[in-house]
């Protein structure tokens, strides 16, 4: 704990509910307190830490790095940035990249993008469809696109043009879709409405409903993306392609990083439209290198998919041996139903007997651990939670 004692929060802006522990250290699927009490996390940052707490590929990358080039300014180019797009576009199959901080950052970048695409390629329109129950970040207009109900009465007023329908309602999303409708932004899966998917005939059909209407495709990849479904992007999963990906939370593995990715076509934006301070420093974009490199190998990813198998297994006889609903979601970004009891609750419970999971909603459990998450860490996990479930 090297020394540490327990600081005071007293001066942390109450921006959420937080436990009275503080987080001191870290390592693989492990946190351990300022007074020393361990954790089994399958939080992870909320699907951040793709590789586990203070991996040493990121500890080393770090320090190399940071050695050598931490920021130049986003006027210049700098080769680690160079690396990271080049990485995204070839693994994508996309074209043009833009570096960001934040999955908020990123989406936002994408409501931009697709607006200047309207304005020049669709007479100007601006409207984006998206779905009822998405989470897109807490950015003014991503809160307005994301269709969280409890965003709804949230600083008013809102930034106008998006239009929500039902997630896999295909027909609500043809309806939907106007000469005003410059593109339709979805989650492939909807994490924070309790991991919900899209199904995966769903997705293709809107994929090619937007082509057959000319609007844009933008996919938020920022929970599902780097791997955590079993496979880079999600998409792959279903054989498709979007116009604009975003990405986040895994891309850094728990540094600020994110990643707007557009098509030729799409990627309209002129010198002056879009920028941020620390978009693209080499610290970052090394990290991004680092982990792309670790997890894009078909061994690493043909393991996130046995793994989160035997997650879901795991997962589905608890579940049934205790009365309780469905397990959803793919890979290693799955959620249980409760019948019964507050999910919170259990969580609350759950921290008392050293294990982090999530309560998205009072009736759902999520658990998104690291995708080097062990079967011997499954079955802690599962022996842990056993007892916090009503």
């Amino acid at each position: 704990m090297n020394g540490m004692t327990n600081p005071s929060t007293a001066h942390v802006m109450k921006v959420t509910e937080r436990p009275p522990i503080v987080m001191a250290d870290g390592h693989g699927s492990w946190l351990r307190d300022t007074e020393g009490r361990e954790y089994l996390d399958f939080i992870q940052g909320w699907a951040v830490n793709c590789l586990g707490h203070s991996p040493a590929v990121i500890v080393e990358t770090l320090r190399t790095q940071a050695a050598r080039l931490i920021n130049c300014s986003p006027a210049f180019h700098n080769e680690r940035m160079a690396r990271l797009t080049a990485l995204l576009a070839e693994s994508s199959g996309l074209d043009r990249v833009w570096l960001a901080n934040s999955g908020a950052e990123a989406n936002e970048g994408a409501i931009k993008l697709a607006r200047k695409w309207g304005g020049a390629h669709r007479g100007g329109a601006y409207e984006i469809v998206t779905t009822i129950g998405s989470f897109h970040g807490r950015t003014l207009a991503t809160m307005s696109a994301s269709g969280k109900a409890a965003f709804e009465p949230l600083f008013e007023p809102k930034v106008p043009g998006f239009v929500k329908v039902p997630l896999n309602d295909l027909d609500a999303m043809a309806r939907a879709i106007s000469d005003r409708t410059v593109a339709v932004m979805l989650e492939p899966i909807q994490g924070e409405a309790g991991v919900i998917p899209a199904g995966d005939d769903y997705l293709r059909a809107v994929r090619a409903l937007t082509r057959e209407r000319g609007v844009l495709l933008i996919l938020d990849e920022i929970q599902t993306g780097i791997g955590r479904t079993g496979r880079l992007y999600h998409y792959e999963n279903v054989g498709i392609r979007p116009d604009i990906l975003t990405l986040a939370k895994g891309l850094g593995a728990g540094v600020p990083l994110a990643a707007l990715v557009a098509s030729s076509d799409a990627a309209c934006f002129e010198p002056g439209d879009q920028g941020g301070t620390f978009g693209g420093n080499p610290l970052m974009a090394a990290v991004g290198c680092a982990v792309l490199e670790t997890v894009n190998t078909p061994a690493f990813l043909a393991n996130v998919r046995e793994t989160g198998a035997y997650l879901a297994e795991r997962l589905g006889t608890l579940a049934t041996s205790h009365g309780h609903g469905e397990v959803r979601g793919r890979g290693l970004l799955l959620a249980l139903a409760l019948t019964r009891g507050d999910s919170n609750k259990v969580v609350t419970e759950a921290m008392e007997r050293g294990l982090l999971v999530n309560a998205p909603r009072p009736d759902t459990l999520r658990f998104m651990p690291s995708l080097t998450v062990s079967r011997a860490e499954i079955d802690e996990m599962i022996r842990c939670l056993e007892p916090c479930l009503p």
